[in-house]
């Protein structure tokens, strides 16, 4: 009886050391144009509420300088996929629409590949906005008269992911297709009209089984599907990447949710988004996989909504593209908006939680940007870095760990829609332009003088420029970032 007793403890000890050591599972949420400001947890005068994201605050850490590497679409999700910054790609400035072909380049790593090759059961489920490789009809001298028929060429799907279910770009861009797998789900059998905003949509074919107010309901369930089928699986960990359609332009809250906040249909859009993360939060828990999973929720750059006090807004007209601020500010106390090299531009949430390493209700203050996803589940995966790959990665270990003075990156560089660069140093930022290089006023050129320096430990809102007062700051962030640019890599 002893024997067997003894016997049996040591199996469990060997099993616990087993469970212990096993890697856990990643999902790295990506919300489309979220500001600072959207979140109740990190604006505290806010009155939408998101009980989920501010649940992931509560339960894991709070990222308060995380960074979008671009403040537009396209080029940060080259970042999160490659680890490399995208204006050394052949996108300098700009997104792609629908159409686009591929961004990334042939044979380049991606995070999914890595992970995929590490040993991880990997997924793609949302916008994928990174080209795709459509099928042209033959004998068409049409560039956008594709054969939706066939399997594409390029998409999630060749680029590491084992299951992948996407649509091609913003949800206000055409195609409007589902993509299960590099197939088009349904052949599109009409046209979508052009919409002004806020329900803003491009003319373009839709797919016979697409329809704009259920599509994030829809692909969410679809990562729902597969967070399910890895309860009691295979055994391998898994890596989930969920980039969300909202809450991009058009803002078309689904029914159920119209009028569930004071602040419009912008407001409700944010309320469903978060609700969006509670079905994953759900699904989590139902499948007792919450204890073994990383869960990361970010933005990939600032809310579109302008900041106009004093002047009509969304809740006086729903056709206006901005607040007053007592009534909400999307990007909180930041200057700028989407698009912009200023703080509001790239300065977005970030929550990390995971239960075996993160110390709940914890706070980093640390300057992070999503390009360092991939260094970060390298090290989770127990895997070396590829050398030509992950570029300008970085961990996040030593951050989630409460360690950070052992979390050592290179000074962080932000990149506005028309190119316009800036970099982090501290309390320090330059920007190497001389106006936001989006869409507030003055919009500004890169590289256009006077440069701007700010310090945001004292001015965060950016509201004093200080280059002409430390022209030596000025000089060695300049010299700083151009050899970050011309080096090839930051790593």
């Amino acid at each position: 009886m002893r024997s067997i007793l003894l016997n049996s403890l040591i199996i469990g000890i060997i099993l616990g050391q087993v469970y212990s050591n096993q890697r856990p599972n990643i999902i790295f949420i990506l919300a489309d144009d979220m500001g600072f400001g959207d979140v109740s947890a990190l604006n505290a005068k806010s009155q939408i509420q998101t009980p989920n994201l501010d649940r992931l605050s509560r339960e894991g850490m709070t990222f308060t300088d995380a960074h979008s590497p671009s403040a537009v679409c396209t080029p940060t999700r080259y970042g999160v996929m490659t680890g490399r910054y995208c204006w050394r790609s052949k996108l300098k400035s700009g997104v792609l629409n629908g159409y686009g072909t591929p961004l990334i380049e042939a044979g380049r790593i991606t995070v999914g590949s890595f992970l995929t090759d590490s040993g991880y059961a990997t997924a793609c489920v949302g916008k994928w906005h990174l080209g795709l490789g459509f099928v042209r009809k033959e004998n068409s001298n049409n560039k956008q008269d594709f054969d939706y028929s066939k399997q594409l060429t390029d998409g999630a799907h060749t680029r590491g992911f084992g299951f992948s279910f996407i649509i091609p770009a913003s949800l206000d861009f055409p195609p409007y297709v589902y993509i299960k797998n590099g197939s088009v789900t349904a052949v599109p059998d009409r046209t979508q009209p052009g919409v002004s905003f806020p329900g803003f949509l491009r003319k373009g074919p839709i797919g016979a089984d697409f329809f704009m107010e259920n599509a994030l309901d829809h692909l969410v369930d679809q990562a729902v599907v597969f967070l399910r089928s890895r309860k009691g699986g295979d055994g391998k960990p898994f890596f989930l990447y969920l980039p969300l359609t909202s809450p991009h332009k058009p803002v078309l809250p689904h029914p159920r949710f119209r009028g569930s906040t004071k602040l419009g249909v912008y407001g409700d859009f944010i309320f469903q988004t978060d609700a969006m993360v509670g079905k994953v939060l759900s699904a989590l828990d139902e499948g007792d996989l919450s204890k073994n999973t990383l869960i990361l929720f970010t933005s990939d750059n600032g809310s579109f909504m302008y900041n106009r006090p004093g002047a009509p807004d969304h809740l006086d007209d729903s056709t206006v593209q901005a607040y007053r601020p007592e009534n909400h500010t999307s990007n909180g106390i930041l200057r700028g908006t989407k698009a912009d090299v200023w703080e509001a531009g790239h300065r977005v949430p970030f929550f990390a939680r995971w239960p075996k390493k993160i110390k709940a209700g914890s706070k980093c203050s640390q300057t992070i940007t999503h390009t360092d996803l991939f260094a970060t589940c390298a090290e989770i995966a127990g895997a070396e870095l590829p050398e030509k790959g992950a570029e300008d990665s970085f961990s996040w270990v030593p951050l989630f760990e409460g360690k950070p003075d052992q979390f050592e990156r290179a000074p962080v560089i932000n990149h506005s829609a028309n190119g316009t660069f800036a970099i982090r140093d501290g309390e320090w930022k330059l920007v190497l332009g001389n106006g936001s290089g989006g869409r507030e006023r003055p919009r500004g050129k890169p590289f256009g003088k006077p440069y701007q320096l700010y310090d945001l430990k004292n001015d965060p809102g950016e509201k004093k420029n200080l280059a002409a007062k430390y022209p030596e700051i000025v000089s060695r962030m300049t010299k700083r970032c151009e050899a970050i640019r011309v080096g090839g890599r930051s790593r």
